[in-house]
């Protein structure tokens, strides 16, 4: 049986930088129905990051995301979190469904700096790219989440900016688009660290050149 790991991430809002601490994992595990006839969700994952460069959690942080000092204070720092994360996952095939690419450049980073492993992140697959070409729409000018869900009649859902919400959303429309995406196969380890640097349509007929530090005001967007 293959596995769908729809992941989120929310992370410390830098003003004018990039590169904040993950605070904050949401993943969803879903798979084929018995009939392989649609995707079903089977499980979830949540839990909240201690901050380990910048561990006090300011302002803006919580206005966009909600996460307090309280959240991450309780919580275990990246290390402990990405152990629980991966036993999670489990031992079955899987690929991961992420709206977006730059949080497999946050992950990326996070275990670079660590010298952790990163032999678990493989099989990352774009969701937010295919949906934006399967509709039409070049590259550069990607859908935001609320946007997609909107193009495909749903309604958002949860609350913006907080990871298992997204994530749960993400797979709604993961489970409406599944027949015909082309999931690719890949390998972290084996890539360079890199950057990106998107066009975002949030349907309001604004488009904005949003780099990563300015990632979190669009990917608010839950179902």
């Amino acid at each position: 049986m293959v596995n769908y790991i729809v992941l989120d991430l929310e992370f410390m809002c830098l003003r004018g930088r990039s590169g904040g601490d993950i605070i904050e994992i949401g993943a969803i595990k879903m798979t084929t129905n018995e009939a392989n006839q649609g995707i079903i969700m089977t499980d979830l994952f949540h839990s909240y990051v201690k901050p380990e460069r910048n561990p006090k959690v300011n302002a803006m942080t919580t206005a966009l995301t909600g996460i307090t000092q309280e959240d991450v204070d309780g919580a275990s720092g990246f290390k402990d979190i990405l152990s629980a994360f991966t036993n999670w996952i489990g031992d079955e095939p899987y690929y991961f469904i992420a709206w977006g690419p730059d949080d497999k450049y946050q992950l990326v980073r996070h275990c670079r700096e660590r010298d952790l492993s990163l032999s678990w992140l493989m099989n990352y697959n774009d969701l937010q790219l295919q949906f934006t070409m399967l509709h039409g729409e070049n590259s550069g000018n990607r859908f935001g989440l609320k946007r997609a869900l909107e193009h495909l009649n749903l309604v958002f859902m949860g609350r913006p900016h907080q990871a298992l919400d997204d994530a749960l959303n993400t797979g709604r429309i993961f489970a409406h688009v599944y027949p015909k995406l082309t999931l690719t196969n890949n390998n972290a380890a084996e890539e360079p660290l890199y950057t990106s640097e998107l066009v975002y349509s949030s349907g309001s007929g604004e488009e904005k050149n949003m780099p990563f530090s300015d990632l979190a005001n669009m990917l608010g967007m839950v179902l």
